[in-house]
Order: structure tokens, then sequence, then C-alpha cells
């Protein structure tokens, strides 16, 4: 974690907004995040940091398989998600034991790096409102933006040839923690109640996303050339009357 936010303070100027409540420290705790970037788990690392926390990830298999990382993802504890094989089916199950276990558990709703030519949260997979059903844990929402801007989507293909412009441009990013989703009215194993779980973690993290993106609430000013444009999992957004609510808070940025 102490690396994470030393690598980030050398690429850009992250700001951390926001407040986890202090009685759900000791875990469990979900953190639902939106998944912009090959960069978002060390700059995530490196906002939990500053708010306590260490977050286990649940990551995609190959991180594991990857000659260095995989070793230290493995022993730090993080959570393979073999996806398009048997083993996906184990990840959930290992994110339940280490949330009984007190552990922060961080995952990204969409189940990949969007494609949203806008850069807003796609539909989700209902893995997550599936875990907290499950756990009772609660839900911690984060936004973020900027990351986008510091490496390409196809990294680590062009990432050198991209590496010189991030350290000259320090991209900003911001990270801001919203307050817990409330699921309490929503039951486990209960039809339908995972997907529109899914729906309120998403129309959090968005309406959250709305207040950081600034004067950026449509095409991004950064275009990324390698990162493709779907729009088969975009979701509609949704107006919040209490937008200025989910601003971040100046005077707790970092």
């Amino acid at each position: 974690m102490t690396l994470a936010r030393a690598v980030v303070a050398v690429m850009a100027r992250l700001r951390v907004s926001g407040h986890v409540p202090e009685t759900l420290y000791g875990g469990p705790l979900i953190l639902a995040a939106n998944h912009l970037s090959p960069a978002d788990p060390i700059v995530l690392t490196a906002a939990c940091r500053t708010r306590g926390l260490a977050p286990r990830y649940l990551a995609t298999g190959g991180l594991f398989r990857a000659p260095v990382v995989g070793p230290v993802m493995r022993h730090w504890g993080h959570i393979p998600v073999h996806r398009g094989t048997a083993e996906v089916m184990r990840a959930l199950p290992e994110a339940a034991t280490a949330l009984a276990a007190g552990s922060v558990v961080l995952v990204y709703p969409e189940g990949r790096i969007g494609l949203d030519p806008e850069l807003w949260p796609e539909r989700g997979k209902t893995g997550v409102a599936r875990l907290a059903l499950a756990t009772g844990a609660p839900v911690v929402p984060v936004a973020q933006w900027g990351t986008h801007e510091v490496v390409p989507y196809s990294a680590p293909r062009g990432l050198l040839r991209a590496l010189p412009g991030t350290l000259r441009r320090r991209p900003r990013i911001r990270v801001h923690f919203g307050a817990p989703v409330d699921l309490s009215d929503l039951g486990d194993g209960v039809t339908g109640h995972a997907q529109r779980a899914t729906d309120r973690i998403l129309d959090a993290i968005t309406a959250h996303l709305a207040g950081i993106r600034g004067d950026e609430q449509g095409t991004p000013r950064h275009v990324d050339p390698t990162r493709p444009r779907d729009r088969a999992r975009s979701r509609r957004r949704h107006r919040h009357r209490s937008a200025a609510d989910h601003q971040p808070d100046r005077r707790s940025s970092r």
C-alpha cells in the first residue's frame, strides 16, 4: 500500500474525498468501484490507504498467473476470478469467507474495464449484489475519475510510449467514498432482488461519479485511441435531484 501511494504520487495528483463510517472499519465491508483503466487497482489501493483501509481485490485470474504480480497477489490474499472456466464459481465463496473473517473486499460490479464511450458505469454483473445479500456486508460505493489518463487501455502494450506524457502531465485523479447503499429491504435468494441491488449499487456509483467529473459529463477530454467503444452494455444514467449531495467535501480531500 505504501508503494502504491508512492507510485501514484509520481504519476498523478490524487484527491480523495468522502469517508467510510468508523463503525465499518472492523469489517466486513464491500467496496464497489467503477472500472476505468488498468491503473485502477494501484490508484484505489493508494486511495484506500488514505482512509486506513486495506482491501482484498476480486481480480481477473490472469493477474495471478503473471510472473511477478501473481505471487504478490496470492501472498496478500487477493481473490482470483477465473472468467470463462469452471473455477469462476469459487470466487464468491472465497470472497464470502474473507468477509466472514472481517476483511474489506473491493469489487468492480461492471466485471470489466468499461467501454462506454463517455466512460459512465456499464450494466453490472450481479455477483457483488449476491455477495452482499448473502453475507449482510455493507456496500460502500467508490467513484473514481482520471485513471483513464494514466495508462492506455491496452497496457502493458503501449505503456512505455505513454509513460513520458503521463509523467509530464501528472493527471488529476479523484476518488470519492460514498455512503453505504441501503439494501435492507432486499433478501438473499429472492427472485429479482440481486438485480435490484446491482442497480442500486451502480446508481450510487454513477451519482457520486457525476459529482467528481466536473465539466466532463459528456465525452471525456482525454481520448485513448487504444480503448474500444462499445455501447452494448451502456446503462441509462439517472438524474438525481440531490446531485449536490454527491459533490466531494473539499475540506476532506487529500
